[in-house]
């Protein structure tokens, strides 16, 4: 079987969508199946609208750990920073499993028929699936790109033959914004480091020098 991803019209995310295979092998992706063969994939009635509106706090936590134990070994996998992956989930599909972009890009990572079969996806729908295609094809970028994030990240958005034609960030408000957008989701996710607390020495009355970090002690304080 040919395995290659094919989308026929734009989904609305949280629409049913179903997948069949066609004479020439090719898996295919679509809201409206017009085919007896169409296998639904995704089922979002009126009912499961209402419920995930009235969904508690506890259950979206839940939803949110699992994503976070996939991304972290993924991260991991691959060599990227889990906060890095986070921000590029929240930016592109802001945590939906189920988005699917006017252009076709699919999934939490929003990964376009094309890579996600590059990548050997099944289900680009699946979160664990597509969390693993969208950071190893990150991770492809960042190599392709010399290790440079920002070209990496446009590359993502706009493609990276866009990338190599501009050689450097094109021209492209909407691909500009989209790497702000990341690159300041990421750098706010990164732990801050804490500034060091000041170490002091202490003479005692005895003559001996003491390191601390509290300044309790009122006789010979010297401030490092």
């Amino acid at each position: 079987m040919i395995l290659l991803i094919c989308l026929f019209l734009p989904v609305i995310a949280g629409a049913d969508i179903y997948r069949y295979v066609d004479e020439n092998g090719i898996v295919c992706y679509t809201n409206t199946p017009f085919v007896e063969k169409a296998e639904r994939v995704i089922k979002e009635s009126a009912g499961q609208n209402q419920k995930k509106v009235s969904q508690t706090g506890n259950m979206k936590i839940e939803r949110d750990k699992d994503y976070y134990k996939v991304i972290y070994e993924k991260a991991i996998k691959y060599d990227i920073d889990p906060s890095l992956v986070k921000a590029i989930i929240k930016t592109e599909s802001n945590w939906n499993q189920r988005a699917v972009s006017r252009k076709g890009a699919m999934g939490l990572m929003q990964l376009m028929p094309a890579t996600a079969s590059e990548m050997a996806l099944r289900d680009p729908f699946n979160p664990e699936e597509n969390i693993e295609g969208g950071t190893r094809y990150l991770r492809y970028l960042l190599e392709r790109f010399n290790g440079d994030l920002t070209l990496a990240l446009a590359a993502y958005n706009a493609g990276p033959k866009t990338i190599e034609i501009f050689g450097t960030m094109p021209p492209i408000t909407e691909t500009r914004q989209y790497v702000n957008k990341v690159l300041s989701l990421y750098n706010g996710r990164m732990t801050q480091k804490k500034k060091p607390e000041p170490i002091y020495k202490v003479i005692l009355q005895d003559g001996t020098i003491l390191f601390t970090n509290s300044p309790l002690f009122k006789t010979d304080i010297t401030r490092f």
